[in-house]
């Protein structure tokens, strides 16, 4: 049965453009590309975003830097506030670009607000490291922390976010570390690994806030089965007890085993299998009020547009079976274009992960790092971290 559920969209999003950089908008077209040619927009409402408004972003971003970004927009020679670097490099355009993707979170969250939809998209949006006076990480403004604030200045008591990029969402757990109304979770290579460097399971929120910051530091190498035991032992039983009105998840993709900034294993296969275990849990605990975002991912031709178009088929209720041939008129396209590489013929990898349930006392990397994560998190929440039922 399908869900009521719209994606937010707009060829506007190509224009927040590093250049020469791992954060190519291509990514985005070539998604759009593949869930047009596989009808999957057809099956969701396509709504055009609205940048973000100068009082909306002073709830996430201080105005120094803010009329930052504005400088960095029009003067390529400009460097302060974490712009100007390799990371974040400036160009033509970057506030307005930015502005525009920030908004189409928030309008994604008014939608969900307004009871027009269940599910709300923005493949765009997930640009979690931003920090409130600087930019980080590919990231110049943090869409998702407007997106909840919009949620909880509009009266949502309790909101969780779930992050499964490969990276920490530090921006979010930073913006809402001693906010007892946000659950941040967020599953991610360890830290002493890979960027940025936090995210450890030590790290549980302060104040009235403690508990509310959930975060499961994985080793490199992890795989499809290993991912999805770490994510049942940790994510679910995190929720129930929090018992959030409205499910917000940052999709990154750069956990594939091709990715070329980091180190995770999964295949499309074990991230389609983490968003239809994220979608379930929507209807499970919010009342299936689900706001899902994009975020990193950089295999841009093998990786990105298959895993968020199941995301998008995810959202509509109509799921693309991973069997599914790669339709020819996608591969057409990227050849016309000049690509040569080899392309995917079908929607998954042909790999089905089994997951073996998580046990107390397992003495691997990973399981060690479910343990810290659930002995420092889970009494706080009122859960016991040696029953593997909770």
């Amino acid at each position: 049965m399908g869900c009521r559920a719209c994606a937010i969209w707009d060829e506007g999003y190509l224009a927040y453009d590093f250049g020469e950089h791992p954060m190519n908008p291509v990514r985005l077209d070539l998604t759009v590309r593949l869930a047009r040619d596989l009808g999957v927009l057809d099956r969701l409402e396509v709504i055009a975003p609205v940048p973000a408004t100068e009082p909306q972003l002073l709830t996430v971003h201080g105005a120094d830097y803010l009329d930052a970004v504005r400088t960095a927009s029009s003067d390529p020679g400009f460097a302060g506030y974490g712009l100007g670097t390799d990371d974040d490099p400036v160009f033509p355009g970057m506030f307005d670009a930015s502005a525009l993707i920030a908004g189409g979170s928030a309008l994604a969250a008014r939608r969900l607000l307004d009871g027009a939809v269940e599910h709300a998209v923005n493949i765009a949006g997930g640009l979690h490291h931003a920090m409130r006076d600087y930019a980080s990480g590919f990231c110049v403004f943090n869409d998702v922390v407007l997106a909840i604030r919009t949620l909880l200045d509009a009266g949502v008591e309790r909101v969780a976010y779930v992050d499964v990029d490969v990276h920490h969402g530090d921006g979010v757990q930073a913006a809402f570390y001693d906010e007892p109304r946000v659950l941040t979770v967020s599953l991610h290579q360890d830290p002493r690994t890979l960027f940025p460097g936090t995210g450890m399971a030590t790290e549980v929120g302060a104040g009235a806030a403690a508990g509310t910051s959930v975060n499961v530091a994985l080793p490199p190498g992890t795989g499809d089965s290993g991912w999805l035991r770490a994510f049942d032992a940790v994510v679910p039983g995190v929720l129930r007890a929090f018992g959030p009105q409205v499910l917000v998840t940052q999709c990154g993709c750069d956990t594939h085993h091709e990715d070329p900034l980091a180190n995770l294993a999964l295949s499309v296969d074990g991230q389609r299998e983490a968003i239809v275990r994220l979608h379930r849990l929507a209807h499970e605990i919010a009342g299936g009020r689900w706001l899902a975002l994009g975020g990193g991912g950089y295999g841009v031709l093998r990786c990105v547009p298959r895993t968020w178009t199941h995301l998008l088929a995810e959202a509509s209720g109509t799921a693309v079976p991973a069997q599914t041939a790669v339709p020819q008129a996608w591969i057409d396209h990227l050849r016309g274009r000049g690509v040569t590489q080899e392309l995917p013929r079908f929607m998954g990898e042909g790999r089905l992960p089994f997951v073996e349930p998580w046990q107390p006392g397992g003495d691997s990397w990973l399981d060690r790092a479910v343990w810290a994560t659930r002995r420092e998190v889970f009494p706080l929440l009122g859960l016991d971290p040696d029953d593997p039922r909770d």
